[in-house]
């Protein structure tokens, strides 16, 4: 580039040497000169700028050129030594694997296991034992699991049971409250008790109702059937007294009237309105019970 730039300037110098020899011969006059230098519109040395400065380009581009070369080169030895790394790790991963496929086999060989068909017997074994032993374990699982199921559904069916003879009960006793003969009333205790035998309450009122039909000896069986189940029943205590006032049997029905209303402090405001206990009136006992 230096060598161009030098060319240009000795061919302008030798120009310019040229022409002022050229001016030495035909010198202009000072009027001349000024016209012409009037005409001039735009400076010599533009040429010279203008060649330079696409020498610069063309040296940046070259430059730009070199720059890319090195860059694909550098990428291209970055990726063979990729795969290269790549290749001998796959190699050595390979190897490495045969290698213990082989001190496997070897291991096999040693301990007795001579060919594939041993190594298969000996597998089916193995799977054989194991898939037994989890199956008695999941059967044991299943019998625990059908036992408790069977003992939901007999749990089931009884609360069903139960169920539907409270509601049976229930309407016999709403049948019973609405009954005013007294052998119709014990009829419908005894299919109370036929659905529940140890109901205290319903033993209770069939002895009340047969008290009414003067059976005193059979309410007091009945009584003390009720106070063999539940001995806290203060109401079996209360139709026992009634019995044994109607029997005129005063301390016996004293002693239950005390029994029946310790269990049953409510029962105190029915002493006076009780028909039983007409026999009492003059038992000073009971006297000073009513009015304690």
């Amino acid at each position: 580039m230096k060598s161009i730039v030098l060319f240009i300037f000795l061919a302008a110098f030798s120009l310019t040497s040229s022409a002022s020899e050229q001016s030495s011969q035909n010198k202009p006059s000072e009027n001349q000169q000024q016209q012409a230098l009037s005409q001039l519109q735009e400076p010599m040395y533009r040429p010279l700028i203008e060649r330079y400065i696409l020498d610069e380009l063309k040296a940046v581009r070259e430059d730009q050129m070199r720059l890319r070369a090195d860059i694909e080169k550098k990428i291209s030895h970055s990726q063979l030594d990729t795969a290269d790394r790549a290749i001998t790790y796959t190699t050595d991963t390979i190897n490495n694997v045969l290698f213990l496929i082989t001190a496997a086999a070897s291991i096999l060989v040693v301990v007795g296991w001579s060919s594939f068909r041993d190594i298969k017997s000996k597998v089916e074994d193995i799977v054989s034992q194991r898939v037994g032993t989890i199956t008695d374990e999941y059967e044991k699982r299943l019998q625990v699991l059908e036992e408790k199921l069977r003992e939901r559904s007999e749990e089931i069916l009884n609360n069903q049971k139960k169920i539907s003879i409270t509601n049976e009960v229930h309407s016999l006793w709403m049948r019973a409250n609405l009954e005013s003969d007294m052998n119709s009333k014990i009829e419908i205790y005894d299919e109370i008790l036929n659905r529940k035998p140890e109901d205290v309450e319903a033993i209770a009122y069939k002895a009340d109702a047969l008290l009414e039909l003067g059976q005193t000896n059979t309410a007091i069986d009945l009584c003390n059937q009720a106070l063999e189940i539940d001995s806290d029943y203060g109401y079996a205590y209360w139709q026992r007294a009634c019995a044994y006032a109607m029997l005129y049997q005063h301390a016996d029905a004293m002693a239950d009237i005390r029994m029946a209303l310790e269990y049953a402090p409510n029962l105190k405001n029915e002493l006076q309105h009780e028909p039983a206990f007409a026999s009492l009136a003059d038992n000073q006992s009971f006297n000073e019970l009513v009015n304690s």
